[in-house]
């Protein structure tokens, strides 16, 4: 090996550790805002094709300000249920204290159908009886699992109440991201070449066509049906619960199980404590939200998912388990992402982007 050719091994060398150390460094920077940022490119090329036609409506003019006005708009829709789930939860809250405080907290009595419910019947209308008849020996008596009970109460609240503040930002930088899409697209173009060379402006568009499918198909589906059910359960007068429960239909929604599963145990809970022509409303109303999937997909799915379910099942499982709230929809589109990438580069052809 010449002088020539061992300098040049150590300079490659040099420069190797030197990028390598540059981004170790970078990454431990930046990583408490990886997951608001992926968040917020995931919610811009979601909302994007919407947004361009809103700003062709002003024909291009005032953009900045016809773009503040839209993410604002947006802004309303998370923030109004948010303060009044968040209401309804601390006035429900305070309730239950100064109830327990004065010795009137009351838990009504369980229906006697709740013995045969499969599996849990007989336990949960046991242990339903004992806190009906005295809550307060009731707590003395299970100290630790009423104890593990509002703790993950407040974790969840704590966590849900994050995740909304996390959603607020990411829409903020959407909107960043939005009014600058062509020069984020050139510069996520040159990128991808330097992936898989001359692919590109095919790995891109397939790209933004999974996560819009992943979002119209699986999240924004959920979400429609959570915020239905948000309002049947209020609307019986279970207000106190119905953003909990909503939260489990869009959870049921994201990793398709039925919703089915999760209302119909709501439905014969109501018909224990509700008059029996509003109980037959909205069970009507709720099997009407479990199903509403069937219909909504197939009109925001243009031309399908082409996503394996078990990876979306994965995506929205995992993200929970590592993001909380906010992963149960940031897991499935990474996830669908990562498995067209690499069905794209084990096949080596033509990027399909439908």
């Amino acid at each position: 090996m010449s002088i020539q050719n061992s300098k040049n091994t150590i300079n490659n060398y040099i420069k190797i550790v030197v990028l390598t150390i540059l981004l170790i460094w970078s990454f431990m920077i930046i990583k408490t805002f990886v997951l608001l940022m992926i968040w917020s490119i995931i919610v811009a090329v979601a909302l994007y094709p919407f947004y361009n036609k809103v700003i062709g409506l002003f024909k291009g003019k005032k953009k900045g300000l016809v773009t503040s006005l839209f993410i604002i708009a947006l802004m309303a829709l998370i923030i109004a249920p948010s303060f009044s789930v968040t209401g309804n939860i601390v006035d429900k809250s305070k309730d239950i204290f100064n109830n327990f405080e004065s010795g009137t907290l009351e838990i009504p009595p369980p229906n006697a159908s709740v013995k045969e419910w499969p599996l849990v019947g007989k336990k949960l209308y046991g242990t339903w009886s004992n806190a009906s008849n005295d809550m307060e020996s009731f707590i003395k008596n299970n100290p630790e699992e009423v104890k593990s009970s509002v703790g993950w109460f407040f974790d969840s609240f704590k966590g849900l109440m994050t995740s909304v503040l996390l959603s607020l930002i990411a829409l903020i930088l959407a909107g960043v991201f939005m009014s600058s899409a062509d020069e984020g697209y050139q510069t996520g173009v040159k990128f991808m070449d330097k992936l898989m060379v001359g692919k590109g402006k095919d790995l891109m568009t397939m790209c933004t066509n999974t996560i819009r499918s992943v979002v119209k198909g699986i999240l924004l589906v959920a979400v429609i049906q959570g915020v239905l059910a948000y309002f049947g359960f209020a609307m019986i007068g279970m207000s106190s619960m119905a953003g909990i429960l909503a939260i489990v239909v869009i959870f049921a929604a994201i990793i398709q199980i039925p919703v089915s599963l999760v209302v119909i145990p709501v439905i014969i809970y109501v018909f224990s404590f509700a008059e029996t022509t509003p109980a037959i409303i909205f069970a009507i109303y709720m099997m009407i939200v479990a199903l509403l999937d069937n219909v909504l997909k197939p009109m925001l799915l243009a031309k399908g998912l082409q996503t394996p379910m078990i990876i979306i099942l994965m995506g929205a499982i995992g993200g929970m388990i590592f993001q909380g709230i906010l992963g149960l929809f940031i897991g499935p589109v990474v996830l669908a992402i990562m498995h067209n990438l690499y069905i794209a580069w084990v096949n080596d052809t033509e990027v399909d982007v439908n």
